[in-house]
């Protein structure tokens, strides 16, 4: 058996002296606790040196892929017939099983005694030293960790998640001390708020004039139109605010540079985002913008990763909970995310929002796998594909309709269907039927023997049914006498009924007359005197 061992200067492959011993895992160690050991356990039997940094870096790269090297394959050609290799990955010894038909194994002691060869790396190979082996071995690291990382100074997608980062994070900031910069100054001067609504522009006010009472002074020319500069010096002298003390003002100017300073710094980042968004991904960007564009890079994590999507998902990216949340209530999902942002999307009337957003989110999936795994540095792909949009929104809102159909004439006529006439000479195959005006009159016609049979079979039929109308007629009548009487019956009863019951009632009144006592029947009367008075 041989065993196949990786080194930062090439590869090597040892003879495995004893292969029972790899049966107890346990005791395979005591083996390497010493290079004599190790030496009656393994042997050196080939070493493939690489020439240089790039072909060990290649080499590495390619196992880490699972995959062996050109220059692997020659040695284990060269050194390897008839022998079983035993490997430390099993998929990188299923693809050189497959291609070099070399046998391969890998178990627990095959890990065991890679781990006691690297422990006696040094002693088992002659002419290499640690000293030799350090700088081999941290060359080759730093080698590695570039190319995993991909590094290029002019796609670097990193920086634009960090700047978009802390780009959301100054405008909660800025929001904070600006409110904080209103709350506190507005002891002194409320009115103000009502004046400026532009926190940069309040805090640039608040700074220039400090005490209200020195704004009738002062020149806000360069700051506030001539109409709010008028309004604010008018208030200024009316206000209701309360008194501010000199060490009051000092600590609001000081919250004002903060927030002047970070509306400065915000801009410059804003700047730099931009340069980097049309440098990395200048489709994305000519499509749906800056700041939309790296916040899907961003919730992505890499363009690399964001070009792996699909375009159904894209366009819900940022919006997980709320799909989520759908799938669980059984309820429409969203129809976009982060892409709602987009001015495309902003552009469409409600209805559209959630056409042009699932359009403008396979554009956007085109857009980014070209600016990541593509050659050019251009923004044509973006801009034919947001010209497309456009096109599309305007179709949707009926607008050009008579462009989008790709004629200048406008629709092509549709040619009535007629069955008479040939597909390509234009004459027709069977003369056209004329109205024969000779077969309307019957005079003197005899009939035949069929169309006399014909007449005496409906002769029959219009006798039977007018026998069976004249049957039907008696019985309809007998029915509809019965209803009446019905009727007449129900009538009479609800009559009799009723007159029983004013029977009754007479008969009670009158018992009640009778009951009544004379005293009663006086005041009766004099009531009755009394109302007519």
């Amino acid at each position: 058996m041989l065993l196949l061992f990786e080194t930062p200067g090439g590869f090597a492959l040892f003879k495995v002296k004893n292969e029972s011993k790899l049966a107890n895992v346990e005791d395979l160690g005591k083996e390497f606790e010493t290079p004599d050991s190790a030496r009656k356990m393994v042997k050196l039997k080939a070493f493939d040196k690489f020439d240089n940094t790039s072909e060990a870096l290649e080499a590495v790269a390619k196992l880490l892929e699972g995959t062996p090297s050109k220059g692997l394959r020659k040695f284990l050609k060269a050194n390897c017939e008839g022998e079983t290799l035993a490997v430390a990955d099993s998929k990188l010894g299923n693809v050189i099983k497959e291609k070099l038909k070399i046998d391969c194994v890998h178990n627990n002691g095959v890990m065991e005694l890679l781990r006691g060869v690297r422990s006696q790396f040094t002693e088992l190979i002659s002419g290499l030293g640690d000293q030799d082996l350090a700088p081999m071995s941290l060359g080759l690291s730093h080698s590695l960790a570039r190319y995993k990382l991909k590094f290029s100074s002019d796609k670097v997608d990193t920086m634009i998640i960090q700047a978009i980062g802390l780009l959301d994070d100054l405008d909660k900031e800025l929001n904070t001390y600006a409110m904080r910069v209103r709350e506190w100054y507005g002891w002194h001067f409320p009115e103000l708020a009502k004046i400026i609504s532009d926190n940069i522009l309040y805090a640039k006010s608040v700074k220039l004039m400090g005490n209200r009472i020195n704004a009738a002074k002062l020149d806000f020319s360069e700051i506030l139109d001539d109409d709010v500069e008028a309004n604010l010096k008018e208030n200024s002298v009316i206000s209701m605010g309360t008194e501010v003390s000199d060490l009051d003002l000092l600590h609001i100017r000081e919250l004002c540079d903060q927030v002047l300073s970070l509306a400065e710094y915000r801009a410059q980042l804003y700047d730099y985002l931009k340069s980097r968004m049309n440098t990395v991904a200048p489709n994305l960007t000519a499509l749906v913008g800056e700041l939309v564009g790296a916040r899907l890079i961003s919730h992505g994590g890499s363009l690399l990763n964001l070009s792996k999507q699909p375009g159904s998902t894209i366009q819900i990216l940022g919006a997980e909970k709320a799909l989520f949340r759908a799938l669980k209530t059984k309820h429409a999902t969203p129809k976009y995310g982060l892409i709602y942002h987009a001015s495309v999307v902003g552009q469409a009337a409600p209805k559209h929002k959630g056409k042009i957003s699932r359009s403008l989110a396979a554009k956007a999936a085109l857009s980014i796998r070209c600016d990541a795994l593509g050659d050019g540095q251009d923004n044509a792909y973006g801009l034919e594909n947001r010209t497309k949009l456009e096109v599309r929104l305007r179709s949707l809102e009926g607008k050009d309709s008579s462009r989008l159909s790709g004629s200048a004439k406008g629709k092509p006529k549709i040619e009535v269907y007629d069955k008479d006439k040939k597909m390509g000479s234009g004459g027709l195959i069977t003369p056209a039927k004329t109205y024969n005006t000779a077969a309307d009159s019957l005079i003197g016609k005899t009939p035949t023997k069929s169309e006399a049979e014909d007449g005496e079979k409906s002769s029959k039929k219009k006798d039977k049914k007018k026998k069976k109308v004249e049957e039907e007629e008696p019985e309809k009548e007998e029915s509809s006498k019965k209803k009446k009487k019905k009727k007449a019956e129900a009538e009479t009863e609800v009559v009799e009924v009723a007159k029983k019951n004013k029977k009754k009632r007479k008969h009670e009144e009158e018992e009640t007359t009778e009951t009544e006592t004379p005293a009663k029947k006086k005041d009766k009367k004099e009531k009755k005197k009394k109302t007519k008075a």
